[in-house]
This record gives C-alpha cells, structure tokens and sequence, in this order.
C-alpha cells in the first residue's frame, strides 16, 4: 500500500477539486454511508473545499448510532444478571438505551468488560466456566466475519458458555430503504470497508434499480475527492454506475473467504434500525444450526425501556434528512462527554464529528 502521504499531497488536491469545480455545471447531492467517510470529511474540511452547488449528506454509517435503543436496553438487562459477563467494544459503553447506559451500569457493579474482538469473548468465556459471557456483536459485513469466526471457534472447541447478541446488519438494504423514502439524492459514496467483504457488487442494484450512481471510496482526502469527482461525471453523462475508487483493498467479488463464513454461520434477518424503524432482510442472526449460542433466543431477561428523548434527532440525521445543527440539543445539551443520542457518542457518529470539526455550524 502506498504512503498515505500521498493521498494527503496538497498538489494532488489542489488538481482534484479544481477538476470537481470545472466538471460541477449542477446541482448534486451525495450521500456518504460510512462512519469513516463521516469522520474523514469533516476532519479534513471538504465541505469547505467543495464548491456550493454539491452538498454531502451522512447516511446511516456509523454502527454504533445504527443500533436500536431496544438492543442496548436488553444488553443492560443482561448485564444486571448475576451470572453474566458482557463483553463488548468500547464505543458501545456510552450510547444511551432508554433510561441508562452500559457504563453506567458497570460504575454500578455489573460485570462488563471491554474486548478487541470476538474471539477475546470466546476466551472469556473459556476461563469463566461458570458464567455466561455474552458478546455484543455490533457492525456491519466488515465485523460480522470475525463474529462468524467466533461462534465456529467456540463450537469447535466445545465452549458452552459463550452467546452472541447480534445487532449485525447488512447495508445495502438500508440504502435501498432511503432511496424508497424519497431522499433526494445523486449518488452515494460507499463503503470501502464494507465493500472489501462484500465487492462492490453488492451495490450494483442502486444503479441497475434506481439509476443513481455508486463510488466505493477509500478514507483519505483524495479518495474522497476523486470519487466525488467520478459521481459528477456519472451525473453528468446520465450513465449511473458501481465504479471502484477504492482499487487499492476493493475487487467486485470482494473477500471470498469471509463471505464463506457469513454465509455458514448467519442468515438474513429483518432488524431494527434507530432512525428507520425494521427494515426487512437488514440483519444477520444465527442460523439453526448454532443457536444454542445466540444469546437472544437462549437468554430470557426482562427489559426495562423508557420513552427515548423526543427531542433528539438522531433519526433523521443517520437518514440524511437533517444535519445536527438543525438539531436544538446539538452543543448544548448534548455533548461528547455527555451524549444525549448515539450520533454524538461514536468518533464517527455526524453529531461527534461536526461538534469536532465544524465549529461553525
């Protein structure tokens, strides 16, 4: 892989937007549906760069802001429990259930512990015989694998105690849900990450259907610019289409291996989206075959939810129909260090990232 440097080099921008401005003779909207390209946008200011008449919107990218408030309520009921260990990653801590956190659970007692990866909570679980770990598997196709990868390894090994809690979700299926909702968009910046598992086939649809245009990007300021660039000229030429950027880590098949497992391990599912509601076939959860370690199924808690706070608009900024400025607790209330809503606890929430880089706004 080259030197992101040279991905950074003033010059090579400089020419990037200059050949955006000369090619932009209309009106575009495009919508980045990745947390990463959320982060990278706003960090390296191309907003500011971009001449007026194109607009980014975020999407639905960020897994944490993605997962329902139903799924945190129920990992907190699973925290309360004497006998369970929950294990999840880090971001997951703060995001606010209906009437309290994970974190705030954990400064209450509950034994949560914070892991890199699945396979740390097959381990956990190993050397915990007598308790019941339950892993918060959270992402999209880019982290589902090694969810995947944990469940066979704890079946293979004869591990019992080890469940799975799958938020897991797929993202084509919530574009086409934005798409159907009337969003007034030109095209969409896709996911490398996602598609480095999937391919970028996993996008063809959106034009082939839809005839909006697809650049799968990678995350650094001339990625980002050279795709905005390509989606232009798909505009323009009225020939929408799945076109590579990200031709470094993305092939049209994507990763063959891990696309195995998935299928082994999980099948679709309808699954609740904070913002959309269920969309159907959005989800992944185990199949027959290994239930015994799907935490959901097994695991019976009770849940205590409350009503969300109305005032949040998280909703609809994860659906490109409001940015968080628009939003009345947006650096007020709602901070990073105290979020009121999931789009401003993740780094690649559009709540945590405009608070960071667009004082402004």
């Amino acid at each position: 892989m080259k030197h992101l440097d040279e991905y950074r080099n003033k010059e090579l921008i400089t020419k990037l937007v200059r050949s955006i401005k000369r090619a932009a003779t209309g009106n575009y909207t495009f919508m980045e549906v990745c947390g990463g390209h959320t982060a990278s946008i706003h960090r390296f200011g191309i907003p500011a760069i971009l001449p007026p008449n194109i607009r980014l919107v975020s999407g639905p990218g960020c897994p944490v802001c993605v997962t329902g408030t139903g799924f945190i309520d129920k990992a907190i009921a699973y925290s309360q429990c004497d006998d369970i260990i929950v294990a999840t990653f880090g971001d997951m801590l703060r995001v606010p259930g209906s009437s309290s956190t994970l974190e705030k659970e954990r400064s209450k007692g509950a034994d949560i512990r914070v892991v890199f990866s699945a396979l740390d909570a097959v381990e956990l679980a190993k050397n915990n015989p007598v308790m019941k770990v339950v892993f918060l598997g959270i992402g999209f196709e880019t982290t589902a694998p090694g969810s995947a990868v944990a469940v066979k390894n704890a079946f293979n090994s004869g591990i019992n105690n080890f469940y799975l809690f799958s938020a897991h979700k797929i993202m084509p299926p919530a574009m086409e849900a934005i798409i159907k909702e009337g969003a007034a968009l030109n095209g969409f910046i896709c996911p490398g990450h996602v598609a480095a598992i999937t391919g970028s086939s996993a996008f063809s649809f959106i034009p082939e259907k839809y005839g909006l245009g697809c650049v799968v990007t990678g995350f650094e300021p001339a990625d980002i610019l050279q795709s905005i660039y390509m989606l232009v000229n798909q505009v323009n030429n009225n020939r929408p289409d799945t076109e590579i950027q990200y031709i470094r880590a993305v092939t049209q098949s994507g990763n063959l291996i891990a696309k195995k497992i998935l299928e082994e391990v999980f099948e679709k599912s309808d699954e609740n989206w904070r913002g959309f509601g269920k969309i159907p076939l959005s989800g992944l959860k185990l199949r027959e075959y290994f239930s015994k370690y799907d935490a959901g199924r097994i695991l019976s808690v009770k849940v205590n939810d409350q009503e969300e706070n109305v005032l949040c608009i998280c909703g609809d900024i994860l659906r490109g129909l409001k940015t968080p400025a628009e939003c009345q607790l947006f650096r007020k209330s709602c901070i990073p260090d105290n979020p009121v809503g999931a789009c401003m606890v993740s780094s690649e929430g559009a709540c945590n990232t405009y608070y960071k880089y667009r004082l402004n706004d």
